[in-house]
């Protein structure tokens, strides 16, 4: 049966491409060495679907496994209701941790914005859990995150004995590189980007006009070797420091200065 003792880890793990995924269960084989384990994803994927909640439909929970190590939950929500549902009523107690991903796919520069993978890790963030998210640069169901693995162990190894200031949490992309190709872990801003969309017009079976999202990202500053695409684009791991502080504290100044 599933207990944690006062002196062990509670780490929450999720993610937002479903529960099924080779990402999250190599996420989950690198927290267990650090301490007991909760699993809370989506049944299916839910990319992109940044800190949105589930306020028109029931969330579903569903235990698919529990030994006294793990237990493995899936909801029909978003990863924000994961972390929500975790916190107000599947866990023992407050998480020492939280980990999201590792995420099929970069999560770098303005994707951090729609990213379901982060919007987990910033609502950990809110309640005070030093939080990680976790991303590999590769989109494919085949990924392989053997050094991904390795270099998630470090970053978690670091947190614990450093730990993260409150209103914090870390955003960390990887490179689908052999270990020896990748040059290091760079800590890093968050680069100033865009994605271009394009809403490509389709024609379905029917004759009924549809359209799918495409498009492709703009490096709004692609000289600087501050930012964390320039790191990964440099074979390097980046770090970014996230808070959920949105507010733009240089303008506030001025602001006060209109005549409202």
């Amino acid at each position: 049966m599933f207990t944690v003792d006062q002196n062990e880890k509670l780490i929450l793990v999720t993610n937002d491409d479903g529960i099924h995924t080779g990402g999250l269960r190599a996420l989950e084989e690198v927290a267990s060495a650090f301490g007991k384990v909760v699993v809370v994803a989506p049944k299916e994927g839910q990319s992109g679907m940044a800190h949105a909640i589930t306020v028109k439909t029931p969330i579903r929970v569903n235990k698919l496994s529990e030994t006294a190590n793990s237990i493995h939950y899936s909801t029909n929500g978003t990863p924000v209701d994961c972390v929500k549902m975790a916190m107000n009523r599947l866990l023992p107690r407050k998480p020492d941790l939280l980990l999201a991903g590792i995420n099929h796919g970069g999560n770098a520069s303005s994707s951090v914005i729609y990213s379901g993978t982060m919007a987990a890790t910033i609502e950990a963030c809110l309640y005070g859990i030093p939080s990680i998210g976790l991303s590999l640069l590769n989109f494919s169901k085949e990924a392989d995150f053997s050094v991904a693995k390795q270099i998630t162990h470090q970053i978690i190894k670091e947190t614990i004995a450093k730990g993260i200031p409150k209103g914090v949490c870390l955003n960390v992309n990887i490179p689908a590189l052999p270990k020896n190709v990748i040059k290091g872990i760079k800590i890093c801003r968050q680069n100033h980007g865009v994605w271009r969309e394009e809403f490509e017009h389709r024609t379905d079976p029917s004759g009924y006009d549809y359209y799918w999202l495409t498009g492709t990202f703009e490096d709004m500053e692609p000289q600087s070797n501050e930012t964390d695409e320039w790191a990964l684009r440099n074979n390097y791991v980046s770090i970014v420091p996230v808070q959920f502080d949105l507010t733009a504290y240089k303008f506030m100044d001025e602001l006060k200065k209109w005549d409202l």
